[in-house]
């Protein structure tokens, strides 16, 4: 009799660990689909980022990485996931609405730095180091606040992916999620900064391969930072865009399905009409509309925050 009990307490925790090992693997599907299907925001976030550590001296740039990271894995676990989770359970039509405040500050953010740069003003390009301490945190601040809003779309995205998973499964694939979108995307960041530091490191090698590839490097990244900039910008206004276009008509608010309706319509137009490229040309539509109502939307908030009796005085 105790060899049998023994015997069938093996099968048991056999049976337990085969289940755990499926359960894993579940999530683990479950946590690349999300993922995979949040990947345009992920871009958007690594190219939203950089642009806030433009001025910052090299000393000073992966620590601001850091503390922005840990932010925003704090962003995702602490606030944004449980929020989703309950809204989701409980009160399903209101995630369309937090959204959309969402998209609305993200197209104010752009807009703003739009018409920033047509003022001419370029009072705040100092580097941080020379405004102190405090100008670090605003630098911090600004780009766990924008991140905020990028990485709760992203976990939502992935929320509606594995929905009709238990609670427990969405809970650990959205974990999951967090962890490696925020690896993925500051790791690349942290990259890109710090890319003209390894060109120089190159450019130092005997071998002149190496010498020309890390010349090009430290010549090419000025640009690229630049570049990456301007997408920022423009990824602010597309996203914040999009996000209020699909969510207007959305279920728990179906307020205005026009807008999405008649993008969508035309994008799959775009897309039937003209063969292999049908697909980047329709998407391609699709963002410039997303982009151009985040920036009228944006712009109307810029106009009304700038009206403001608070905003003025902090110009005085």
């Amino acid at each position: 009799m105790a060899i049998g009990g023994l015997i069938g307490l093996l099968d048991d925790i056999a049976a337990l660990a085969k289940l755990t090992a499926a359960s894993l693997d579940d999530v683990s599907a479950a946590a690349g689909r999300a993922t995979a299907k949040a990947a345009g925001v992920v871009v958007d976030d690594t190219a939203v980022t950089p642009q806030y550590l433009q001025g910052v001296v090299a000393a000073r740039e992966l620590s601001l990485v850091k503390q922005i990271a840990l932010g925003s894995i704090r962003n995702k676990l602490i606030f944004i996931l449980p929020v989703a989770l309950l809204l989701n359970h409980f009160l399903p039509a209101l995630l369309p609405i937090i959204l959309m405040v969402g998209g609305t500050y993200l197209a104010f953010e752009g807009a703003e730095k739009v018409w920033h740069k047509l003022s001419g003003k370029h009072d705040d390009d100092k580097p941080a180091v020379e405004q102190g301490p405090e100008a670090e945190k605003k630098i911090v601040s600004g780009a766990i606040r924008t991140d905020l809003i990028l990485s709760a779309e992203i976990m939502v995205i992935a929320l509606a992916t594995v929905s009709h998973q238990g609670f427990w499964s969405q809970l650990a694939s959205l974990v999951v999620v967090a962890f490696v979108i925020t690896i993925l995307v500051y790791g690349v960041v942290a990259l890109l900064i710090r890319m003209d530091d390894i060109g120089l490191k190159l450019a130092q090698r005997d071998s002149s391969s190496m010498q020309t590839l890390g010349r090009g490097l430290v010549t090419a990244m000025p640009k690229v930072l630049a570049t990456i900039s301007v997408v920022g910008t423009v990824a602010m206004l597309w996203v914040g865009g999009h996000i209020l276009m699909v969510n207007l008509g959305a279920d728990g608010t179906g307020w205005f399905n026009a807008p999405y309706e008649w993008v969508h319509h035309i994008e799959l137009g775009i897309s039937e009409a003209t063969g292999a490229l049908g697909g980047t040309l329709g998407w391609s539509f699709n963002t410039l509309c997303s982009a151009v109502i985040g920036f009228l939307v944006g712009s109307v908030v810029v106009g009304v925050v700038h009206l403001l009796p608070v905003k003025k005085a902090q110009h005085i």
